[in-house]
C-alpha cells in the first residue's frame, strides 16, 4: 500500500514551489512598477508634501538613517502627526524620543514567572503616534504599494480593517504619507482606540465601527467586502497582506535578534529556545521565522483560550484585544509554527490589574521582584500579558532552563486598557481590588500557569491548523485554491522573505525621484 507523506489535505501533495512561475503580484507582493501614472502622481505628492521613506533596512538598525534625518528628529514630538516621524517606527526608541542601542525590554525573573528560563519582552510601546508596534506593520504593507504606483495617494482611501492598533498605525502612517486612512474596527474596542482615532482623523465617516469585539473578524471583512465595491477604497487587511509579514521578518525579528545577541554575548552558553507571540495577524509571528531559520528558536503561535481555534477547533466570545481569533490567517506560516498556546482572557484582565495597582505591586515585591522589573509592568497590555503567561506556559512545557532564553513582545502598553480595568473594578472588584485578590490572581495565572492547553505540533497537528484557513479563505474569501495550498509549502514563505532589499531599492528610487531627502 503506498502513502503519502507529505499529505495534506486527502489525496493532495504540498505542491512544490517554483520561483521561475510565481506571480508575486496575485499575492501583494508587486516589485515591478504597476502603472506609471499612479506612480508619478505620488512622488509628485511626497514630493510637494516633503515626505520621505526609510527602508526596511533602516528601521531593521537605524544607525543606518542618514544623520541629518536623525538630526532633524531631535524637535520633532514622536506622537506628532509628522512625516520625519516615519523614521521612528523601529523598534530602538525610548519613550521620550529618544534613540537606544538595545531594544527598550524587561528580562522577568523567575521570581515573578516561577521558571527558570529567562523571559525577554521588547517593548511595543515605544512606537511612535500610537504607542504600539502595529504602527509597524501599517508601514510594511502600504509603502510596497506606493513605490510599485499600485496605490495612488490622490485618488484612493486608504482603508484599514482591525480590532484596534493596526487600524491606528495606518491612519498615523496614512496621515504621514500624504494618505486618508479609514478605520475599520469593531465598536466594543477598548475607548482609549476610538479617543485615539477622534483625534487623528478629519471625517467622522473615515472610522467604521462593525458588529461585536475582539473575535468579531469575519465581520470586519464583511464591511472591507462593501468598501472594496467603491473603486477608490484601496483594502489593506493586515491578514492577508504578506508584506506584514516581510515587514516583521526583516524589522522585528532582527531587533529581537539584537536581544538575545546581547545576553548571549554576557551569558556564554545561553540558547534562543523560543519565540512566543499571539497570533493577531500572525504578522508578528514572522520574527519568528528568522529566530527559528538563524538560532533554532522553537515558534509557539498563542490565542485566546475562550476562541480555542488552532488548539480545539474552536470559537467564542473573549477580550484579549489585539490578537483575533476565529480565523487562521492568511499569512501565518502554520506549517512552521512549533507550539499552540490557549490562554484565558481571566488572566490577562486579573494580571493587568495587579500590574498596575499598588496592591498588585506590594505583592510582587513581597515575593522578590525587584523595582526596576515592578516599574516596567506598565508597559504591558492585556495582549503584551497573554504573550508573558504564554511564555511561562511554554518553558514548563518544554522543561526549559536557566540557559534556554524566551524572547516575546509586548504589542502595547496599559494606558490604552485604563477603561477596561474601570468596568473591572464596577464589576468583579467592586468592593475594591485588594492584596488579596493581586495574591490570587499571581499564583493562579504565573506560578499557577501550568501546561494545559498547550500543544506541540507534528506533522499532523501543523496540516490540522492549516486546513482550517480554507474555509475562510478559499470558501468565504474567494483565494485561488492554488494560492492557498502553495502556503503550506517553505519555499514559498523562503521566497518572500528575501523581498525586502528589492522593495529598499524601490524605496531609494523614489526617494530620490521626490528630492526630498536631498533638499533636506
Amino acid at each position: 500500500m503506498s502513502t503519502l507523506p507529505d499529505a495534506g489535505i486527502g489525496a493532495f501533495d504540498i505542491p512544490s514551489f517554483d520561483v521561475g512561475t510565481f506571480d508575486p503580484s496575485r499575492f501583494g507582493l508587486a516589485t515591478d512598477l504597476v502603472d506609471a501614472d499612479r506612480y508619478a502622481r505620488s512622488v509628485d505628492r511626497f514630493r510637494t508634501q516633503g515626505i520621505a521613506l526609510p527602508t526596511f533596512a533602516q528601521l531593521a538598525d537605524p544607525t543606518r538613517i542618514p544623520e541629518e534625518v536623525r538630526a532633524g528628529l531631535a524637535g520633532v514630538d514622536r506622537n506628532a502627526a509628522d512625516a520625519r516621524n516615519l523614521f521612528r517606527v523601529h523598534w530602538y526608541n525610548d519613550l521620550h524620543g529618544g534613540v537606544v542601542d538595545l531594544p527598550e525590554h524587561v528580562v522577568l525573573p523567575s521570581e515573578m514567572t516561577g521558571v527558570a528560563a529567562p523571559i525577554i519582552v521588547a517593548f511595543g510601546n515605544r512606537f511612535p503616534m500610537i504607542g504600539a508596534h502595529k504602527v509597524l506593520a501599517a508601514y510594511a504593507c502600504l509603502v510596497p504599494r506606493v513605490v510599485t504606483g499600485e496605490y495612488d495617494p490622490t485618488v484612493h482611501r486608504a482603508i484599514w480593517p482591525s480590532t484596534g492598533n493596526y487600524a491606528r498605525g495606518g491612519v498615523a502612517i496614512s496621515r504621514l504619507m500624504g494618505c486618508r486612512g479609514v478605520a475599520v474596527l469593531p465598536e466594543n474596542m477598548s475607548r482609549e482606540r476610538f479617543e485615539w482615532l477622534d483625534e487623528w482623523i478629519a471625517d467622522p465617516g473615515d472610522v467604521i465601527r462593525t458588529t461585536g469585539s475582539e473575535s468579531n473578524v469575519k465581520e470586519i471583512y464583511d464591511a472591507c467586502d462593501e468598501l472594496e465595491k467603491d473603486p477608490e477604497n484601496f483594502i489593506l487587511n493586515q491578514f492577508t497582506e504578506f508584506a506584514n509579514h516581510v515587514g516583521h521578518h526583516e524589522v522585528t525579528g532582527r531587533a529581537l535578534e539584537h536581544l538575545y545577541r546581547h545576553y548571549a554575548s554576557v551569558r556564554p552558553g545561553l540558547r534562543l529556545a523560543a519565540f512566543v507571540a499571539a497570533s493577531g495577524s500572525s504578522g508578528t509571528l514572522a520574527a519568528g521565522e528568522r529566530l527559528k531559520a538563524d538560532h533554532g528558536a522553537r515558534i509557539a503561535a498563542v490565542e485566546a483560550l475562550e476562541c480555542p481555534t488552532m488548539l480545539y477547533n474552536g470559537f467564542g466570545e473573549h477580550n484579549i484585544q489585539g490578537i483575533g481569533d476565529k480565523h487562521i490567517p492568511l499569512i501565518h506560516n502554520v506549517t512552521n509554527t512549533d507550539v499552540v498556546v490557549g490562554v484565558s482572557d481571566r488572566a490577562c484582565d486579573e494580571l493587568g490589574m495587579a500590574f498596575n495597582t499598588p496592591e498588585g505591586l506590594t505583592h510582587l515585591a513581597s515575593s522578590g521582584v525587584d523595582d526596576a522589573v515592578l516599574g516596567t509592568l506598565g508597559h504591558l497590555g492585556l495582549s503584551s500579558i497573554c504573550n508573558v503567561v504564554a511564555s511561562i506556559k511554554v518553558a514548563r512545557e518544554l522543561d526549559l532552563g536557566p540557559d534556554d532564553a524566551i524572547v516575546t513582545v509586548a504589542t502595547d502598553g496599559a494606558d490604552l486598557y485604563g477603561s477596561e480595568r474601570e468596568a473591572m473594578r464596577a464589576d468583579r472588584y467592586a468592593a475594591g481590588f485588594s492584596e488579596a485578590d493581586a495574591t490570587a490572581a499571581v499564583a493562579a495565572h504565573l506560578y499557577g500557569a501550568d501546561t494545559s492547553h498547550v500543544e506541540v505540533l507534528n506533522e499532523t497537528g501543523r496540516n490540522r491548523i492549516f486546513n482550517l484557513g480554507y474555509y475562510t479563505w478559499v470558501e468565504q474569501q474567494g483565494v485561488e485554491f492554488a494560492d492557498f495550498e502553495v502556503r503550506r509549502g517553505q519555499g514559498f514563505w523562503r521566497h518572500i522573505q528575501t523581498m525586502a532589499p528589492t522593495w529598499d531599492a524601490m524605496i531609494d528610487e523614489f526617494n530620490d525621484r521626490t528630492g526630498v531627502l536631498a533638499s533636506g
